[in-house]
């Protein structure tokens, strides 16, 4: 006879590598766009080329951050149902598509307008386009990440009860 751990137990590691990956993607972004505006405002064209080209370096760790909090968060959230884990599921295939067909191509090709010394009005135009989007990331990121927050601490609120 074998007995299985009630469904919280097996989740626990699920959860915090959930957790951490989505707040490293956030993390990311934030540090993405920061640092893009500060070097816009204050550093000279070698200092903005250096930030587009670790940016697009740094996708490499990103896209996998990501793809880890929206791949855990299906495991945990499996069939169950509830307005923020609704809210969460609509939230999550526009973080996605926004980072895949905005942020990603618009990162690559800021690094290599800014590698080539380009920071014309394409430049400017992609820029403003990242920063916009990037925004819309973080802002999407940061609600799910709240009602996430929400979600487990309702759950160890029922599990202590």
């Amino acid at each position: 006879m074998s007995v299985t751990a009630p469904r919280s137990l097996h989740t626990i590691p699920v959860l915090r590598l959930h957790g951490a990956a989505g707040l490293l993607g956030f993390l990311i972004i934030l540090t993405f766009w920061a640092t893009t505006v500060a070097s816009e405002l204050f550093g000279s064209p070698a200092t903005v080329a250096a930030v587009k080209q670790a940016i697009a370096w740094a996708l490499l760790l990103l896209v996998p951050a990501l793809a880890i909090a929206g791949l855990s968060g299906v495991r945990m959230a499996g069939a169950a149902t509830g307005p923020v884990l609704a809210a969460k599921r609509r939230r999550m295939p526009l973080i996605a598509l926004n980072g895949v067909l905005v942020l990603v191509p618009c990162a690559v090709t800021l690094a290599v307008l800014a590698g080539r010394g380009d920071f014309g009005a394409t430049f400017q135009a992609v820029q403003a386009l990242e920063l916009m989007a990037g925004l819309v990331d973080l802002v999407l990121i940061g609600v799910n990440v709240r009602d996430g927050r929400a979600l487990t601490a309702r759950r160890a609120a029922a599990t202590a009860a």
